[in-house]
């Protein structure tokens, strides 16, 4: 993998389409995470103006602590970068104690509160991107976002850029260890820290990324019956997983009206 070819790609497609688009810049979320530390570290290298964000939701302290150091580390390096912290905790537990108040138990009501999170900082991103005319920069990778359906929809799926989606986790990875993303970064267990009880990405997918893009490059040309053991359950579980979020990927379903009922 040639990762300074790759690094220097993204950074001029970042600019070209930056300036093309008449914005300043871009905003990125910043987690504690290997993909929005990659991401934010990329944009910054376009020499264009850059923010991050920190929006910390009843965070975990070594999250809270990663993501501080990383925006500390891109501030001390790139001249142009702000940065910011956003507490969004008071602002979930009121949207919370709302659409709480009858304290009703459903089935999907911790997922739907997790995904909440994910929208109200999407919301954040774009009101300081309209502020600033910069571009919402998304952080999700090819896995996540065409593989398995990894994120929030209208959450950190809503963004205007994507520059790594075309990358995989485990090259991901590799881009990192070229840009000297902290260690605390690179070895850090993924997690989407949207859950109180905390749940890595492995635990809330079921199998590993090296895994996943193992049967996502398999998956057009065989079927769960080729394998066995635990090839066949991972091919199995991508195989529910890429099925039950095709609705996150594909266009919106829009109702054809014939032109004979419009007449």
């Amino acid at each position: 993998m040639q990762s300074e070819k790759i690094i220097e790609h993204i950074v001029t497609w970042l600019k070209a389409y930056a300036e093309k688009s008449g914005m300043k810049g871009f905003v990125v979320g910043v987690s504690g995470g290997i993909d929005s530390a990659v991401v934010s570290t990329l944009a910054a290298m376009t020499g264009m103006k850059t923010l991050v964000l920190e929006m910390p939701i009843r965070q975990k302290e070594d999250q809270v602590n990663r993501a501080q150091e990383h925006i500390a580390f891109l501030k001390n390096k790139y001249a142009q970068v702000e940065g910011l912290r956003i507490d969004l905790t008071p602002t979930f537990e009121t949207f919370q104690s709302q659409v709480d108040a009858e304290k009703k138990d459903f089935p999907n009501k911790q997922l739907a509160l997790a995904n909440s999170r994910s929208r109200l900082r999407m919301v954040t991103l774009y009101y300081y991107g309209q502020l600033h005319q910069l571009l919402v920069t998304g952080t999700g990778n090819k896995i996540e976002d065409f593989g398995v359906g990894f994120f929030t929809k209208y959450g950190d799926g809503g963004v205007d850029i994507s520059p790594i989606a075309d990358l995989l986790k485990t090259e991901v990875y590799k881009i990192a260890k070229y840009l000297n993303i902290a260690e605390s970064i690179q070895k850090a267990i993924p997690t989407d820290g949207l859950w109180d009880v905390e749940k890595n990405d492995e635990q809330q997918m079921g199998a590993s990324y090296p895994e996943l893009e193992w049967a996502m490059e398999v998956y057009e040309n065989h079927s769960a019956e080729d394998f066995s053991g635990r090839k066949k359950e991972v091919f199995q579980l991508y195989d529910r997983l890429h099925q039950a979020t095709l609705h996150k990927v594909n266009p919106i379903p829009v109702c054809k009206i014939p032109q004979e009922l419009k007449n």
